[in-house]
């Protein structure tokens, strides 16, 4: 009894002295609201957490407890107008890339490119080091003044690749029937194949390369302006593996000099102007969001951002997650509120719900009848994520967005035979109407059964194409030749008719100033408003969050599988989804 006494005293103990550290990580976060600079001071900028949309709230999020510090991933919209911020700050000197690590999709990484151009044209530097530098890392880095590089380190610029998982075998294996339905033309509805074959089929193979292909291309094209090698030199480098090596990376001009850690910071010493025993002064890329430069406007015409992230279901969503509930009551509530001028959805999404997405859609045409409506599309809009974006007067997308995956399909799985022969176990039903079982999991479908669900597929890729032909001013049998579940570049999305136009997202929020004729007077509000952060903690600290995130760091990048298997088991409906996990590596 003494024991099990003094094993709860030492327990509620610990969880007091992590109570307090969170505490204390909160009052050390409230006070960095309060960033004052000293003049010659570096923005360091590193991307090893992903640059998400938007900067979550919870200051708990990724929060590491050995530590005590919070590893808070910050969103575009930070990164973006800090960089445009330190441009005009008369304290900041340059722009360090810490670059040995960076993980994000290619379209936002694109943006901060981007901005990072205009940045420059302030006259101020930009320096980046890495000891390796993935391909990605590269590209970004490839803006800068001067590219660093340990002296036994490598650049992996190889070309552009993507996997895909196949799940046919394993299926078969514990005997589970997927029952697919896909409209009769959605040849490049790819997103069943997982579960159809075991490898790509050939159209899914034409659209995957082509997608890899419009996507190097634009990396290359910066590469080549930044660097000044041309684009035939950049693929042979590619195809060669040569700056895997060091040396050979400095000889072909991709880095300019092969130093370590400490001779950098000499560099950045000599830069900032500061002594060798005095420390450099620097403010890193998210604490930098709270150093206030210049006046903030007090206008009250507002430009709304409203963010729609993750898959597409019905009813509540979350940060992650689209919920067609309350995403049609933000967009309501922005649409009801005559304080803001203009909307501006930033879209990224590979779809989900065809019933979700219609009730999103519905919002943004009356949304749109009363104030301009304008799509951001970022790493991903496609199928219901293009299609909450139909009715939109304007959208922006970046070269490297994946888009369109106008197609439709249904997934039923026939689960008898798995219960049956592999675990014994029997069902038996009584019914009242010849179809009361419809759709049951434990049966295969009927013939009957299987064609009404044909026929509701085939409905409502029937109204998806109408609906992108009508919005898009384009003729519906050109709308289901370029759909068929068909996956584009915003580069090629622009040629085609689906997207108006190439640019981020700050060149959205400009345009929609500008058609709600407030482009001089207007402040930004970003939608929905975010979780009270305490709420996210308990959240945090439920069962499941605590297991998902044991799977994440046990599996590794292995964890994308059992979330595929996972959401797989979760769809409901007809579904208006991308092919999954299309990653640029």
């Amino acid at each position: 009894m003494f024991a099990s006494v003094a094993g709860t005293l030492l327990t509620l103990l610990l969880l007091l002295f992590i109570f307090i550290g969170m505490i204390s990580a909160l009052v050390s976060m409230s006070e960095s609201d309060q960033v004052k600079l000293k003049p010659n001071t570096v923005l360091v900028a590193d991307f090893a957490t992903p640059v998400t949309d938007r900067s979550p709230k919870n200051p708990f999020e990724n929060f590491d407890f050995g530590s005590f510090k919070s590893n808070n991933p910050i969103g575009l919209n930070d990164v973006l107008n800090n960089i445009e911020k330190a441009a005009k700050d008369p304290n900041i000197v340059g722009i360090y890339l810490d670059l040995s690590e960076i993980s994000s999709g290619m379209a936002n990484m694109q943006e901060v490119r981007e901005k990072l151009v205009s940045f420059k044209s302030s006259g101020k530097w930009i320096v980046s080091y890495a000891e390796n530098y993935s391909q990605g890392a590269y590209y970004l880095a490839s803006v800068s003044d001067e590219i660093y590089l340990n002296p036994q380190g490598m650049i992996l610029f190889k070309g552009l690749y993507t996997q895909m998982v196949f799940l046919k075998n394993m299926l078969e294996k514990i005997e589970v029937e997927p029952q697919i339905i896909r409209g009769p033309n959605n040849q490049f509805k790819s997103a069943v194949e997982p579960l159809m074959y075991d490898k790509m089929s050939e159209a899914n193979r034409i659209q995957t390369e082509k997608l890899l292909n419009s996507a190097w291309n634009e990396m290359l094209e910066a590469v080549s302006e930044s660097r000044g090698i041309s684009k035939a030199e950049l693929n042979q480098i590619a195809d060669d593996l040569t700056v895997s090596n060091a040396k050979k990376a400095l000889e072909v001009k991709f880095v300019d000099g092969l130093i370590y850690k400490d001779e950098l910071l000499a560099k950045l010493r000599e830069k900032t102007q500061t002594a060798e025993k005095e420390k450099i002064e620097q403010v890193t890329l998210s604490k930098y969001t709270h150093a206030v430069v210049g006046e903030s406007t007090r206008s009250r015409n507002k430009i709304a951002v409203i963010y729609a992230v993750g898959e597409i279901a019905g009813g509540e969503g979350s940060e992650s997650s689209i919920g067609s509930e309350d995403l049609s009551k933000t967009i309501r509530k922005a649409r009801e509120d005559d304080n803001v001028k203009a909307i501006v959805m930033r879209v990224n999404s590979p779809g989900g719900s065809a019933l979700a997405s219609e009730i999103i859609r519905r919002e943004v045409e009356l949304a749109k009848n009363t104030k301009p409506f304008i799509v951001s599309m970022g790493n991903v809009a496609a199928s219901g994520g293009y299609w909450i974006s139909t009715n939109a007067d304007y959208i922006f997308a970046d070269p490297t967005t994946i888009t369109g995956s106008i197609g439709v399909f249904g997934v039923i799985p026939n689960m008898k035979k798995l219960f049956n022969n592999k675990l014994g176990i029997t069902f038996d039903k009584a019914m009242t109407n010849k179809n009361g079982d419809f759709i049951d999991v434990m049966e295969p479908l009927s013939p009957f059964q299987q064609a009404k669900i044909q026929e509701e597929v085939v409905e409502i890729y029937d109204n998806f194409t109408s609906l992108v032909a009508r919005t898009r001013n384009l003729r519906q049998t050109y709308v289901d030749s370029i759909g068929q579940g068909r996956v584009w570049t915003g580069v090629d999305a622009l040629q085609i008719g689906l997207v108006d136009e190439l640019g981020g997202l700050e060149k959205a929020v400009a345009y929609a100033a500008e058609k709600a004729q407030v482009a001089a007077d207007y402040k930004l509000t970003e939608m929905p408003e975010q979780k009270d952060p305490f709420k996210q903690l308990i959240e945090e600290m439920s069962g499941q969050s605590r297991t998902k995130a044991l799977l994440k760091e046990q599996l590794g990048s292995y964890y994308e599988y059992v979330e595929f298997m996972h959401k797989v088991s979760e769809m409901k409906g007809v579904q208006a989804r991308m092919p999954f996990y299309i990653q640029f590596q």
